[in-house]
């Protein structure tokens, strides 16, 4: 194992070419952690740690965020906007049928103009939250109340560094190895880990050791698990019919289409903690109405989004959920079996057509079901883990690990990709 790790790193170190991809993603992640380090003005540090070791889903939304969150930095809210859009584009291919061919069908062509739509979207998405964001922190005491023109300017500085960051991550797409969103995310992740880890040093506590090593262990479990099914895949047989032309005999092959267990990754997660998002901020806003009807209601909704046990039950049904609709969004069994039709390629045992169609179908729900109800409880694992032991996850949650794994693999995929490239 490790002499093939070396091997890679020598190929790449070798290699001008991938060296610098991976010195440009290096580079870029620098800027990025630079970025975030540059707070806006008047922030009290004590009380947003406070704020944010109570609330459950800003904890998670500082994923997301890159880190930014947690400092309040002028990348606080990270990439989230454009996250948000490219959830609202993948929501309208439901509802628009010319949207769906221009992601589906129009190859290369229709999702760069599909994409650039998404960047459209993320300007105005990133002024709502950021100023959603700045009066939910006011009305906590964590921003200093700010007339209209700091308020303004603010907005504008906040919406400006997550567009600046949307930039970033398309330059590390396109010029360097793997997803930029999915890296400047994990970069903020893998930061975390040393306050984190010194946290967990002056906060030591001796009888408290076999629940640390339950949570080693844990880790070590989870992380196999999450590297068993993000790689895991059922795979259908097909055969190509044999087909002459001229002299020439085509077909007659045999090979199979992957079906993955996890066929959505990571992206039910995001749907989830996006659609929770909504209730909380708005409810959070409205708990300060002058109305005492309006008040008392949302802060009912509050305190019920406040409970762990009710929203660990929400979060779970709604990772379940996202992870069967987003697979159908993503995989289309009409649309495969066509393809296969068109191709002279055939399931052995299954007729071409509709009944084609109704056999993926019926192996796509199946595998999925496995896939979503991991993710389901891999969202919860952390707040199930605090309420057993009465310990807060010591390091990243499950939602953390899930995205650091996915991302490692990714990254290795692509690297592979190009040292074989150069080998061949």
């Amino acid at each position: 194992m490790f002499e093939t790790f070396w091997r890679k790193v020598r190929l790449i170190i070798e290699d001008e070419t991938l060296r610098n991809r991976v010195l440009f993603v290096l580079g870029a992640l620098i800027v990025f952690r630079i970025l975030a380090a540059i707070p806006i003005p008047g922030i009290d540090a004590a009380a947003l740690a406070n704020y944010l070791g109570n609330n459950q889903f800003l904890g998670l939304l500082n994923i997301f965020s890159g880190g930014g969150f947690s400092t309040l930095s002028i990348m606080m809210i990270g990439v989230s906007p454009y996250i948000t859009a490219s959830i609202v584009m993948q929501l309208s291919t439901v509802l628009s049928p010319r949207l769906k061919a221009l992601y589906q069908e129009e190859g290369d062509a229709g999702r760069q103009r599909f994409m650039q739509y998404s960047r459209y979207l993320t300007v105005p998405l990133s002024f709502i939250q950021a100023f959603g964001f700045l009066i939910l922190l006011q009305q906590n005491n964590i921003v200093p109340a700010l007339d209209s023109l700091h308020m303004l300017a603010n907005v504008i500085v906040i919406a400006a560094g997550a567009m600046l960051l949307m930039w970033i991550g398309e330059l590390i797409t396109e010029y360097g190895v793997g997803n930029g969103v999915s890296l400047i995310i994990f970069a903020g992740i893998v930061a975390g880990i040393p306050s984190a880890l010194s946290q967990f040093v002056f906060t030591f506590d001796v009888a408290q050791v076999p629940a640390y090593l339950g949570f080693v262990i844990a880790a070590v479990v989870i992380t196999a698990g999450v590297v068993f099914i993000t790689e895991a895949e059922r795979p259908i047989p097909v055969t190509y019919a044999r087909r002459v032309r001229g002299m020439k005999v085509l077909g007659g092959i045999s090979t199979y289409l992957p079906l993955r267990v996890n066929q959505a990754g990571v992206i039910p997660i995001i749907f989830a903690l996006s659609i929770l998002l909504f209730p909380q901020m708005i409810a959070s806003f409205l708990a300060q109405s002058p109305v005492p009807f309006v008040a008392s209601a949302a802060s009912v909704v509050v305190s019920w989004l406040a409970n762990n046990w009710i929203y660990g039950a929400l979060y779970f049904l709604l990772v379940f959920v996202f992870t069967y609709f987003y697979t159908a969004i993503t995989f289309e069994p009409h649309q495969v079996a066509k393809n296969l039709q068109k191709n002279g390629a055939f399931i052995p045992g299954v007729r071409p057509g509709s009944t084609t169609s109704d056999y993926l179908g019926t192996i796509i729900t199946r595998v999925t079901l496995v896939g979503a109800l991991f993710l389901g409880i891999l969202a919860v694992l952390p707040i199930i883990l605090q309420g057993i032991t009465g310990i807060a996850a010591l390091t990243i949650g499950g939602t953390a690990l899930l995205i650091v794994v996915s991302v490692v693999l990714d990254v290795v995929k692509k690297i592979d990709a190009q040292t074989s490239i150069r080998e061949y």
